[in-house]
């Protein structure tokens, strides 16, 4: 199953290993060490240039890891997936 994240931007929710709420994150001082090297090794894909981002979206797969900085907030993003799982069950 895919997770829609904003823009035109799907991921596979089992390649999810963490949403996290942007404000609420960047206070710690290791999560803005981890967006700065993520951004630096070019991890980093900002789903809506033009806004700002309200949640991070952290993937792995076998193939690639992203960090995607999202419009739309972790309770949403929870709505969405909450959603999908009562649909396949």
């Amino acid at each position: 199953m895919f997770l829609h994240i904003g823009g035109d931007i799907i991921v596979l929710i089992k390649d999810i290993i963490a949403i996290i709420d942007m404000e609420r994150s960047t206070i710690s001082q290791d999560t803005r060490s981890f967006l700065k090297t993520s951004e630096e090794e070019g991890f980093i894909i900002n789903v809506v240039e033009n806004e700002l981002p309200k949640s991070v979206i952290i993937t792995q797969s076998k193939y690639n890891s992203k960090v995607y900085l999202s419009p739309i907030s972790t309770s949403t993003l929870l709505k969405r997936y909450m959603k999908l799982e009562i649909k396949d069950n």
